[in-house]
């Protein structure tokens, strides 16, 4: 079994993201002009990543940062506030902390340092953060609610920070889960964001019962109207009980690289699906394959569905902790290269992560 991920693949569709998104700016001459640097960015990032492997260190491109608890919504089956029993209580990083980290990974060659929550806006810092740093890319999901025309106008001079507006698909079942009254805020917040020249997205969390919606070009083709140009949709885990029959069926999960390659040449906008297709990428890119995740606490992570950490950044570098056997033993043990079983491998074993922290040579977990 392989150790190292399909890099080549993770960093052709970065590449390939970049290369569209610059088609589709080209009536926007600011940001068109980052992108075009972005090119030199992504391509002195992958170098350093290829340096540090040459010494033994495998950088993971992502870095996916949940920078805060807090948050000013309380949303139905948050995996957030679902996870607050399974950390140890624990201070947050302090700003300095928070920046700190991320120059560590902007030094070691991190691409894209992806901003969840709570609510990110709640620390105001990351803008600061964000253009401080243009040689990554700051995706940042956030709920909406705190972009006010300030925030419109800083954002649109910060061109490597995008905010992911999050959205479940019908007007009614936003509203449901996250208020009523979101769904309207979040297009409106869009058009606001478009109006300004800034780059904006939305973050759609499938499950199987709004995976026909959100996966249909007509869906996608409203939102373009209002804004938006970059969609992420996120597969569903099951990280409270009771909710196994939201995440995707077998079929479904099937069926979505074909759905996203039509929404790809139908729809002029940017489509990335989390985790991604197993069968491109080898598997779950958890772990540092592609991605590693921080907590607000700064305890690095296989993966925001996998709270379980063996290093905690207010006390070790982000190299050792990328280096540290928990991490390794995860992508050795072949659990991220099984098939698909609609929710997260780690999560389903996470008895055997936590003993990966003690016994990095744990034996895998059975079929």
């Amino acid at each position: 079994m392989t150790t190292q991920p399909p890099l080549v693949h993770l960093d052709a569709a970065l590449w390939g993201l970049v290369a569209h998104a610059l088609r589709l700016s080209l009536r926007n001459p600011g940001l068109a002009w980052y992108l075009l640097r972005a090119r030199g960015y992504l391509r002195r990032a992958q170098r350093r990543r290829e340096l540090a492997a040459a010494d033994g260190l495998h950088v993971p491109p992502i870095v996916i940062a949940s920078i805060t608890r807090r948050c000013n919504l309380h949303c139905a089956g948050c995996y957030a506030f679902a996870q607050h029993g399974e950390r140890a209580p624990e201070p947050e990083l302090s700003p300095d902390q928070l920046w700190d980290v991320a120059r560590q990974a902007r030094d070691l060659g991190v691409s894209v340092f992806l901003v969840s929550g709570g609510e990110p806006f709640l620390r105001p810092e990351i803008l600061d953060i964000a253009a401080a740093m243009p040689e990554m890319l700051f995706p940042v999901f956030t709920n909406g609610y705190l972009i006010d025309d300030a925030a419109v106008a800083r954002l649109r001079t910060i061109r490597n920070l995008v905010p992911i507006l999050s959205l479940e698909g019908a007007p009614a079942d936003t509203d449901a889960r996250r208020g009523p009254g979101t769904h309207d805020r979040v297009l409106a917040t869009m058009r606001a964001l478009t109006r300004a020249g800034a780059l904006c997205g939305t973050s759609l969390t499938l499950t199987r019962r709004n995976f026909g919606l959100v996966t249909a070009p007509t869906y996608a083709r409203d939102l373009v109207r209002q804004g938006c140009r970059l969609f992420i949709l996120v597969d569903f885990v099951a990280a409270e009980p009771g909710t196994d029959d939201l995440t995707l069926t077998s079929q479904q999960k099937a069926a979505q690289p074909d759905l996203l390659a039509e929404l790809r040449r139908r729809i002029p906008a940017l489509f990335v699906a989390l985790p991604g297709d197993p069968s491109v990428f080898q598997g779950c890119l958890a772990a540092g394959r592609g991605f590693v995740h921080i907590s607000p606490e700064g305890r690095v992570e296989p993966c925001p569905f996998a709270p379980i950490s063996a290093h905690g950044l207010k006390d070790t570098p982000l190299r050792d902790a990328l280096a540290s056997p928990f991490l390794s033993g995860i992508r050795e043990s072949g659990v991220l290269q099984r098939p698909y079983q609609g929710s997260c491998s780690l999560w389903r074993h996470r008895a055997w992560v936590r003993a990966l922290v003690a016994e990095p040579t744990t034996p895998p977990p059975p079929e």
